[in-house]
């Protein structure tokens, strides 16, 4: 991925880890963690659809599973909790950067495509990562929803892990 794009997904995602942890109630965080595994699945969505390299498409399908799996743990808790997810202005940018996302990545094709979508995935998951760590995980009030959040930070880490593996094979 060029700088420009780097330094543009960087900006989009910044609303993240901007402000303090406190800043977010269970409803926001829940909405925030819901849209940032839909995000990447849709991304992913779209690597199933353009990439012939067999090993980013199965990353890719990996991201379908592994975010789906989370969002549908992620829904059965909210229902559970009667907690009914807030969007807000971090969901809103998250929104808004998958879009821009898509648009470039229909751009691209070929080798261009796969390094610029795992090029994405390793700089989202830093973020989101960073945002968990720093600001979702501690300003969870539930025991159960902060559970989750680890869960998924789990799962994010070795996404992260994969990815930077997979963008030294591609190049």
């Amino acid at each position: 991925m060029n700088k420009t794009a780097t330094a543009a997904l960087a900006a989009t995602l910044s609303i993240l880890v901007v402000g303090p942890a406190a800043a977010f109630n269970d409803a926001q965080i829940a909405h925030i963690a819901y849209t940032a595994d839909s995000v990447d699945i849709a991304w992913a969505q779209v690597a199933l659809q353009k990439t012939t390299n067999p090993k980013v498409r199965q990353f890719a399908k990996d991201m379908v599973r592994d975010q789906t799996a989370l969002n549908t743990l992620a829904l059965a808790l909210f229902q559970k909790l009667n907690l009914t997810p807030a969007p807000n202005g971090t969901s809103a940018s998250l929104d808004r950067s998958a879009d821009a996302k898509r648009r470039q990545y229909a751009s691209l094709t070929g080798t261009d495509f796969d390094r610029t979508y795992v090029q994405n995935e390793i700089a989202y998951h830093k973020t989101v990562n960073s945002a968990l760590r720093s600001h979702l995980i501690p300003a969870a009030k539930s025991p159960e929803l902060k559970l989750l959040l680890e869960a998924g930070l789990q799962k994010f880490e070795q996404h992260q892990t994969e990815g930077e593996v997979l963008a030294t094979q591609l190049g």
